[in-house]
């Protein structure tokens, strides 16, 4: 069977030889800690579901942002432990990345930590939510059982793993933002809103700018397209970096179609747009980045809305 193992901080050259880094820019133990131990994902969600809410004027109840962080962090750590279950029983760890070796590590804890989440999430639910939300809910979690089933099930190892990999990143982004935006559109559809468009945009929007986190950090982690300091970047990564400045320059052309009618939904735009364009600067400097930076930097460049909070009060009050 195959075993799980620390890899070695080397660096690859393009003719396969191995030699030492040089000048590596390392997280800090806390920004680390944050995305080996999943809570990047909830912090994301509460944020953008937070930004939602401002967008349209609308106030989420308390419950809702603990509940939708206990969700996240539960399914995510799950991901991560079914991703290695998978792994191991294929023989081939290359994929595993230093999170899932992080989760493999410690599930001893992590386990009945993501339990204790589930059961807590659990009763929020049942204790207080009404029915008519967890009618609607029920969607969203018939979808990501859906996803779960078609991830991780046994013959999802085979076909080419690019468009596999699409597939997995699509349906998180989706799934991702479903959940990040329900609250907010429930809230909005009870109290006849009327302005959909704007926020429709904004929804889009961030569910393009999920699925583009997931692509570039599947971009980044792939052997093949890691590239070495001084590399050219059009040449090592150019997909990423065009994506990023397309849907950074769209983010922007929405703010200034919305902005008349709904300026609270453009600024959420703007921020977003600004997430792209962090996520277009870390394709282009990662040469020097570690791959535990860069994916916990991945995650954290979309914590833009967060921008809104001192000056507009983008937390309910």
């Amino acid at each position: 069977m195959a075993q799980i193992v620390p890899n070695p901080r080397v660096c690859v050259g393009a003719a396969g030889v191995i030699s030492a880094p040089h000048r590596r820019f390392d997280a800090s133990a806390v920004l680390g800690l944050w995305h080996l131990t999943s809570l990047d994902a909830p912090t994301v969600a509460v944020v953008w579901a937070l930004g939602f809410a401002w967008a349209e004027r609308v106030r989420l109840p308390g419950w809702i942002p603990p509940l939708l962080a206990l969700a996240a962090w539960a399914v995510y750590i799950l991901d991560r432990l079914l991703d290695v279950r998978g792994a191991l029983r294929a023989g081939d760890v290359r994929g595993l990345r230093a999170r899932h070796r992080f989760h493999h590590r410690h599930r001893r804890l992590l386990i009945p930590l993501a339990v204790a989440a589930t059961l807590a999430a659990a009763a929020i639910v049942f204790t207080l939510m009404p029915a008519a939300a967890r009618d609607r809910n029920s969607v969203l979690a018939v979808a990501a059982l859906a996803y779960f089933t078609r991830v991780h099930s046994n013959g999802n190892g085979t076909g080419p793993g690019r468009a596999r990999w699409f597939r997995k990143e699509l349906l998180v982004g989706v799934l991702f933002t479903a959940g990040c935006a329900l609250p907010a559109f429930s809230r909005v559809v009870a109290q006849g809103g009327a302005k959909g468009g704007p926020f429709a945009a904004a929804v889009l929007f961030f569910a393009l700018l999920a699925w583009l986190n997931c692509h570039a950090i599947d971009r980044w982690e792939s052997g093949s397209k890691m590239r070495e300091p001084g590399a050219s970047g059009i040449a090592a990564g150019g997909s990423v970096l065009t994506l990023a400045f397309l849907l950074a320059g769209a983010g922007a052309l929405a703010a200034a179609v919305v902005s008349p009618a709904q300026p609270r939904a453009a600024l959420l735009l703007l921020a977003g747009a600004a997430s792209a364009l962090l996520l277009a600067l870390l394709d282009q400097a990662r040469g020097p980045v570690t791959p535990l930076t860069l994916r916990a930097l991945a995650d954290l460049v979309l914590l833009t809305p967060l921008l809104l909070l001192v000056p507009f009060g983008l937390l309910p009050r």
